[in-house]
């Protein structure tokens, strides 16, 4: 008896920021679902172990915020999805008392990093007249929240971004969503504050918070409708999360 065609078989897929999270899961549930996986991130171990647990996976030691690189890396490859992962969150200090450092990082890669990932695959999309493109939002570029200032502006940005792209890719035949989850239990706020563990538990603390499960979960969904149908924009909350900055926590 033949097994049964998984949804995504025969589609390629590229994930930035794979390595571990959000992008990671999304990578498993692409794979899972028939698609041959494109694993892209910075060099790493967690790198390296999901490209051996995804059989077949091909790895992209690829920084988004290197232009000329990625570009390279993805010219000529006919992929069916990308799903523009790769960002992140330093400090959460009021603007007057920031890090341009930190601002030129968040900026670099979660603005310029998106917008690098998308010229590189979105011209062979077009001409192919076929693809899904996939941003990675948040809430946090829906709602501000206080010492968010530099990485909400940067997720408002990817909105901007995903709704400039749907004009520009109008009639071609390839669909673009943004993904905007709310609290997701990841590794991000252990970066966001430079490896203050007990800081970024607190950050967690008394909420059953989203997993990068969940996100991938919607991710599938998108990208696995019928071509006639482009599934905008997602926005996903912790069922304790009444907005970017009201949490209902847990006595514990």
């Amino acid at each position: 008896m033949s097994q049964p065609t998984k949804p995504l078989s025969g589609r390629s897929a590229l994930v930035t920021g794979a390595s571990a999270g959000i992008g990671a899961a999304i990578a498993k549930s692409l794979h899972a679902a028939g698609a041959r996986m494109v694993l892209c991130a910075r060099p790493s171990e967690h790198l390296d172990a999901l490209a051996a647990e995804l059989r077949g996976s091909e790895v992209l030691e690829v920084d988004v915020r290197d232009a000329p690189a990625l570009i390279a890396a993805l010219a000529d490859r006919p992929l069916d999805i990308a799903v523009a992962n790769a960002g992140l969150g330093l400090g959460l200090e009021p603007l007057q008392r920031g890090d341009p450092d930190d601002w030129s990082t968040m900026i670099d890669t979660n603005v310029k990093g998106l917008l690098h990932t998308v010229r590189a695959v979105a011209a062979g999309m077009e001409q192919r007249k076929r693809g899904d493109i996939v941003l990675m939002g948040s809430v946090a570029g829906r709602q501000v929240y206080p010492g968010g200032n530099v990485y909400c502006a940067t997720k408002w940005a990817v909105r901007g971004i995903y709704e400039a792209l749907r004009i520009d890719l109008a009639g071609s035949g390839v669909r673009v969503t943004t993904v905007d989850p709310g609290m997701v239990k990841t590794g991000f706020s252990m970066v966001r504050f430079k490896g203050d563990a007990e800081r970024a538990a607190k950050v967690y603390a008394g909420v059953d918070a989203l997993t990068p499960g969940d996100v991938a979960e919607a991710v599938l969904f998108a990208v696995t409708r019928p071509q006639h149908v482009n599934i905008g924009e997602i926005v996903m909350w912790a069922s304790a999360q009444a907005s970017a900055s009201l949490v209902t926590r847990r006595r514990e």
